[in-house]
C-alpha cells in the first residue's frame, strides 16, 4: 500500500531568512498509492502539509504556502560570496557524509552541492506550490534514460551565481574547477535519447512550463568504458557509492507495482489482478533549475524495493542466506542496470520489469496528483485537460494498457470512456527507423508477467483491427491483408474468429458440392469410356463401377463436412509456429495516443511514407514533426565560457543565450579580423584543455596545431565509425608511401578523436572498438607520422568529456547512413560552438546545411532516397568497389596494426547477401566520396580566414536548433500547456 505521511523538511543555511512554501511532493493518498512528499492535500479527508525551511542564520522556522498576495521572494540574487562560504563550511561540518579531518575537495564539492540545493529548494517547492495554486496543466516526460551530466556548475549557472559561489570556494582555498570536477555523472542514460531529454527538461524549467520527467534510478549505470590491448571492457559504474548530494529520497511516495499473478473477475463485473510477486517503487526527487527563471521543475526517479517483512528471517537463520533475501534482490535489480542484456529469457523479463515499473509507478503518481488536485470536484473527463503523457520512444509504451487497466478496473469507468481518456493523454516519440530498434515483445513472456495488460492490448488489438475493415472494407482481401499485417499490434497471432471468416476461399476454389459432384460424376463417365475402349466391360459392370464412384464420392463429400472449417481459411490467418508471437509496441504507440511525431524533417517524412504509412493513410492528422533541440545553457553558455563571451560582446548583450535567434547577428561580423582573431583563441584555448584530457586518460601527446577532428557518439555500424576509421588508415597508407616533404604538403597535421560506447553484446560493434585502438597504437607511435596523424579513443565517454571536446572540435564527423540517423543531438552542439561538419544528407543534417549555408557544410553520399535501390543492386552483383576501398582492406589484412584477426570486419564489407556481409551500411558505396569530400576539409583548413568565417557562421546559423524552440512546439502543438510564470 502506497503511503501518503511526510515530515516538514528541515533546510539548514547560512544565508537569510527565506520564505518557503508547500514541499514538492506529488500525488495523493487514495486507492493507487502516496501523495508526493508533502504538499498541499485537499479533499476527502486528507491533511494538508507543510515544509518547514530552517534558516541557521535566524534560528527560525518560516512555514506555510507562500499566498499570491504575498508573492515568493527572489533568493537568486541574495547571496554574497562570505555567506555562500559559510554555509559551505556548515554543510562541510554538519552534513554527516565525510570525516571532519580533512576539507578535501570531494568533501567540498558535497558541502557546495548541498548549500546550492538549499537555494534550490525554495523555489523547487514555491514552483510545484503555485502548480498546484493554479491546478494548471501539467506534461510528464517519460523516459528510459536522462543523461543530465554534473549538476553542479548548470544549477549555479542557471542561478546566475557562478562568480559568486567561485568566489566563496577560493575563500575555503578551493577552486570551483576543481570542485566541480569531483562530481561524477549521473549514470541515467547512454547516448541521444537521454541527453534530448534532459535538455528537454531545462527548456521545460527555464521557459516556466509546468512539467515533470520521470525515470528510473539505475544504480550501476550502463557501464564504465575500459579500453585495453583487447578494445572495451566493461565494468560497473560507481556514480552512487559516495552519495548523490542532489537527490531527495522520499521515503513516503512510494507506488506497489505487481507482475505476474493472475486475473479473476468480481462479483461487480470488475477485473481484478490479484497474487504474482508484489514490488514498491520508491521516488527520489532532483531538482531542475530553469536559467534567469525562479521556475524548478522535478526530475523523479524510481528505486525498487520490498518492504522489510519480506525478508524470510527464518530461511536466514536456517542458513539459507540467499534465499532469505531473495525478494528484495528480485526487486531491487530491476534498477541495477539500464539496458541489461536481453538475450536470456531471465534479461527479457528484466527488461519488461523495468519497463512496467518506469510507466505503473509513474502513473499512479500522475493519478494521485491529478485526484488530490481536483478534490470533490473530480471529473475523470477532465483528466487529458489536466494531463499530457509524452512517451519517449517506445519503451513506455505500457503506460497505454496501464493507463487503461487502472482507469476501468480501478477508478470503474467503461472501456470507452477509458479509451477516449487514454487516447488524448498519450503521445510518442518515434527515435528510430531501424527495423530491431522498434520494440516487439515476446507475447508468451508479456502473457506470464502482465496478464491482464495482454488483454487490454488483445481487445484494442481487436478494435483496430475493425477500425481497418471499416476502412478498407473486405472486397478487396489482398489490401485488407497487407494492412493487417503491417498494422495489427500483435504479429504472428490468429485473428479473431469473427474476422477469419473473411479469409475463407472465394467461391470459385472451394466449389458447392453439386459442381463437384457433377465434375466427378463426368470424369467418372468418362473413365468408363475409356476403360470399355480399352477393354470390353459389358453394359452391367459399367453401370456398377459408375455407382461405386458415386459412392465414393459422396463419402468424401461425407468426410469433407467433417473436416476442420480452418482448412478453408487463407494461410495467412494462420501463426507460423516457427516464428515468436509478439507485441508491436511502436504499433500500439500510434493506435493509443493522439500525436506521433518524428525528430527531424527528414525523419518524420520517413515515419509517414514508410515505418508507419498505413497508419498515416488512416490518421494523417496524428503525424507532425518536431525537430530535435539542445539547451544553450549547457551545451555554449557554460561548457565555453570564452566563446560565449565573445558573442555576448560582439552581439551587444548575453540576450541570446534565451533567444538564440539573435546569434544571427554575427554573420554580419563573419569576416571581421578582429572577431576572426577572438574566435581562434578562444577554439585554441579550449583545444589547450583538451590536449590535457586526451594526456590524462590515455596518455597520449598530442598538438593543439592540428586539426581536432572528432567523432563522438554511440557505437553502431549505421553511425559508420568504421568508414571514418578506415578513411583515416587510407589517409595513413598515403602517407607512409610519400617523402616527408610530400607528406607535409599533401596532409593538415590532424588529431581524430573517437568516443562511445558499444553495447556489451554487440559484437561487431566492439570489433570496430577494438580496430579503432590498434590503429591508433599503430600510427601514434609510428616516428615517420610523428604529429601529422594522431589517433586517439578517449575511454568511457559522457556528458563532462563531450562538455570539453565539443568546444575545441574544429571538424565533427556525423556520416550515418542516409536515412538511417533519426536526428542526431550532438551534430547540433558542434554547430553551435562553430565546429563544421562533415556528413551526409540524415538526421538533423540536412536542416543544419540549410540554416548554416551549403557551403559551410562538407556534404557526401548516397541520399536516402537512393538506399533501397544500391541494397538491391549490391543483392544482384552489380556493385563494383572502388580500387581504393580494396586497397584500403588490404592493407588492414596486411597485419600492419597488430596480430588480430579482422577478417570478421572487413568480411562485413564484402559479399553481396547473408547475415553480418554485403555491407549493408553502403561503408563501401560511401567510401570514395568520403575520402574525395576530406581533400576538401584539408584544402579549406588551409586557409585559417577561410575556415574561421565558416564556424562563424556555423554558430551564427544554429539558432534553429535550441531545444526551446523545440518545446514551446510540443506544448504548443502537442500538450496545449501554457508558461506559468511564478508571480
Amino acid at each position: 500500500m502506497a503511503t501518503t505521511a511526510s515530515p516538514p523538511l528541515q533546510l539548514a543555511t547560512g544565508f537569510r531568512p527565506l520564505a518557503s512554501a508547500s514541499a514538492a511532493g506529488g500525488g495523493g493518498g487514495r486507492p493507487l498509492g502516496a501523495g508526493a512528499g508533502g504538499g498541499a492535500m485537499t479533499g476527502r479527508g486528507r491533511r494538508r502539509r507543510r515544509l518547514a525551511a530552517r534558516s541557521v542564520a535566524s534560528d527560525r522556522d518560516v512555514q506555510g504556502p507562500v499566498s499570491p498576495e504575498e508573492g515568493i521572494p527572489s533568493v537568486l540574487n541574495s547571496f554574497e560570496s562570505s555567506a555562500i562560504a559559510s554555509n559551505i563550511k556548515h554543510h562541510a561540518e554538519f552534513t554527516p557524509l565525510f570525516s571532519p579531518e580533512h576539507f578535501s575537495p570531494l568533501k567540498a564539492y558535497h558541502a557546495t552541492a548541498k548549500s546550492v540545493l538549499d537555494a534550490l529548494l525554495i523555489n523547487w517547492n514555491a514552483t510545484y506550490d503555485y502548480y498546484n495554486k493554479m491546478n494548471v496543466k501539467q506534461a510528464y516526460y517519460l523516459s528510459m534514460e536522462f543523461l543530465q551530466g554534473r549538476a553542479l556548475t548548470n544549477a549555479i549557472g542557471n542561478l546566475e551565481l557562478t562568480g559568486k559561489y567561485a568566489e566563496a570556494l577560493k575563500q575555503l582555498g578551493e577552486s570551483l574547477e576543481d570542485v566541480a570536477s569531483q562530481e561524477p555523472d549521473a549514470a541515467l542514460g547512454n547516448g541521444g535519447l537521454g541527453r534530448l531529454a534532459s535538455c528537454f527538461l531545462d527548456s521545460l524549467a527555464t521557459l516556466n512550463y509546468p512539467a515533470w520527467g520521470y525515470g528510473l534510478r539505475y544504480k550501476y549505470g550502463l557501464f564504465k568504458q575500459i579500453i585495453t590491448k583487447d578494445g572495451q571492457e566493461e565494468v560497473a559504474e560507481n556514480w552512487l557509492e559516495m552519495g548523490y548530494p542532489w537527490e531527495i529520497v522520499r521515503n513516503d511516495v512510494s507506488y506497489p507495482v505487481k507482475f505476474y499473478g493472475k486475473v479473476v473477475e468480481g462479483t461487480d463485473g470488475r477485473k481484478h489482478w490479484i497474487g504474482g510477486e508484489n514490488i514498491k517503487a520508491v521516488a527520489h526527487d532532483v531538482p531542475i533549475p530553469g536559467y534567469k527563471s525562479r521556475t524548478t521543475n522535478n526530475l523523479r526517479l524510481w528505486s525498487t524495493t520490498v518492504p522489510s517483512q519480506d525478508f524470510d528471517l527464518a530461511a536466514f537463520n536456517a542458513g539459507d542466506h540467499t534465499k532469505a533475501n531473495e525478494a528484495h534482490l528480485n526487486a531491487e535489480k530491476i534498477c541495477h542496470i539500464l539496458y541489461p542484456g536481453d538475450e536470456s529469457p531471465e534479461g527479457k523479463v528484466l527488461r519488461l520489469k523495468q519497463q512496467y515499473t518506469l510507466c505503473s509507478a509513474s502513473l499512479q503518481d500522475i493519478i494521485a496528483r491529478f485526484e488530490r488536485r481536483s478534490g470533490d470536484s473530480l471529473n475523470w473527463e477532465d483528466f487529458p485537460s489536466k494531463v499530457a503523457v509524452q512517451m519517449n520512444d517506445t519503451h513506455p509504451t505500457l503506460c497505454i494498457p496501464e493507463l487503461m487497466r487502472i482507469l476501468i478496473d480501478v477508478k470503474g469507468l467503461s472501456w470507452s470512456e477509458a479509451w477516449s481518456i487514454t487516447e488524448r493523454t498519450m503521445a510518442y516519440t518515434n527515435h528510430t527507423v531501424l527495423p530491431e530498434a522498434l520494440e516487439k515483445w515476446n507475447l508468451d513472456i508479456m502473457q506470464k508477467l502482465l496478464p491482464r495488460h495482454v488483454e487490454i492490448i488483445e481487445t484494442i488489438d481487436e478494435e483496430l483491427i475493425n477500425n481497418i475493415i471499416s476502412k478498407y472494407g473486405t472486397t478487396d482481401t489482398s489490401l485488407l491483408k497487407k494492412k493487417l499485417k503491417e498494422m495489427r499490434i500483435l504479429d504472428n497471432v490468429e485473428l479473431p474468429d469473427s474476422i477469419a471468416k473473411l479469409f475463407v476461399k472465394p467461391e470459385e476454389q472451394t466449389e458447392s458440392a453439386a459442381k463437384s459432384k457433377q465434375k466427378m460424376l463426368v470424369k467418372s463417365l468418362d473413365t468408363i469410356a475409356e476403360v470399355e475402349e480399352e477393354v470390353e466391360l459389358d453394359e452391367v459392370e459399367a453401370d456398377i463401377l459408375s455407382e461405386m464412384m458415386e459412392e465414393n464420392f459422396e463419402s468424401d463429400e461425407f468426410e469433407a463436412e467433417k473436416e476442420d472449417p480452418e482448412d478453408e481459411i487463407d494461410p495467412f490467418v494462420k501463426p507460423d509456429p516457427n516464428l515468436p508471437r509478439v507485441v508491436r509496441m511502436a504499433n500500439l504507440c500510434v493506435v493509443g495516443g493522439h500525436s506521433v511525431n518524428g525528430v527531424a524533417e527528414i525523419h518524420s517524412e520517413i515515419v509517414k511514407q514508410d515505418v508507419f504509412n498505413s497508419f498515416y493513410e488512416m490518421w494523417p492528422a496524428k503525424f507532425q514533426n518536431k525537430t530535435n533541440g539542445v539547451t544553450p545553457r549547457r551545451w555554449i553558455r557554460f561548457c565555453n565560457p570564452d566563446l560565449s563571451a565573445i558573442i555576448s560582446k560582439w552581439i551587444g548583450s548575453d540576450d541570446w543565450v534565451l533567444n538564440t535567434t539573435k546569434l544571427a547577428e554575427l554573420k554580419k561580423f563573419a569576416d571581421n579580423e578582429d572577431l576572426q582573431s577572438e574566435w581562434r583563441a578562444a577554439k585554441r584555448a579550449n583545444k589547450m584543455k583538451v590536449v590535457s584530457l586526451i594526456r590524462e586518460k590515455t596518455g597520449y601527446i598530442v598538438s593543439p596545431d592540428a586539426m581536432f577532428d572528432v567523432q563522438v557518439k554511440r557505437i553502431h555500424e549505421y553511425k559508420r565509425q568504421l568508414l571514418n576509421i578506415l578513411g583515416i588508415v587510407y589517409r595513413y597508407k598515403k602517407m607512409k608511401e610519400m617523402s616527408e616533404k610530400e607528406r607535409i604538403k599533401s596532409f593538415v597535421p590532424r588529431v581524430c578523436i573517437f568516443g562511445g560506447k558499444a553495447f556489451a553484446t554487440y559484437i561487431q560493434a566492439k570489433r570496430i572498438v577494438k580496430f579503432i585502438t590498434d590503429v591508433a597504437a599503430t600510427i601514434n607511435h609510428d616516428p615517420d607520422i610523428g604529429d601529422l596523424l594522431k589517433v586517439v579513443f578517449v575511454p568511457d565517454y559522457n556528458v563532462s568529456v563531450a562538455e570539453t571536446l565539443i568546444p575545441a572540435s574544429e571538424l565533427s564527423q556525423h556520416i550515418s547512413t542516409a536515412g538511417m540517423e533519426a536526428s542526431g543531438t550532438s551534430n547540433m552542439k558542434f554547430a553551435m560552438n562553430g565546429c563544421l561538419l562533415i556528413g551526409t544528407l540524415d538526421g538533423a543534417n540536412v536542416e543544419i546545411r540549410e540554416e548554416v549555408g551549403e557551403k559551410n557544410f562538407f556534404l557526401f553520399g548516397a541520399q536516402a532516397h537512393e538506399i533501397a535501390g544500391l541494397r538491391k543492386e549490391r543483392a544482384q552483383g552489380k556493385f563494383v568497389p572502388d580500387p581504393r576501398f580494396e586497397e584500403v582492406k588490404e592493407f588492414v589484412r596486411s597485419g600492419v596494426f597488430g596480430t588480430y584477426n579482422y577478417d570478421e570486419l572487413m568480411g562485413s564489407l564484402e559479399g553481396n547477401e547473408g547475415y553480418g556481409r554485403a555491407d549493408y551500411f553502403l561503408v563501401g558505396k560511401d567510401f570514395p566520396s568520403y575520402i574525395e569530400c576530406q581533400e576538401k576539409v584539408d584544402e579549406a583548413y588551409r586557409d585559417q580566414k577561410l575556415w574561421t568565417r565558416m564556424s562563424i557562421l556555423n554558430t551564427a546559423g544554429s539558432s534553429k536548433f535550441s531545444s526551446d524552440r523545440t518545446i514551446h512546439e510540443y506544448a504548443k502543438d502537442i500538450w496545449d500547456i501554457s508558461p506559468v510564470v511564478l508571480p
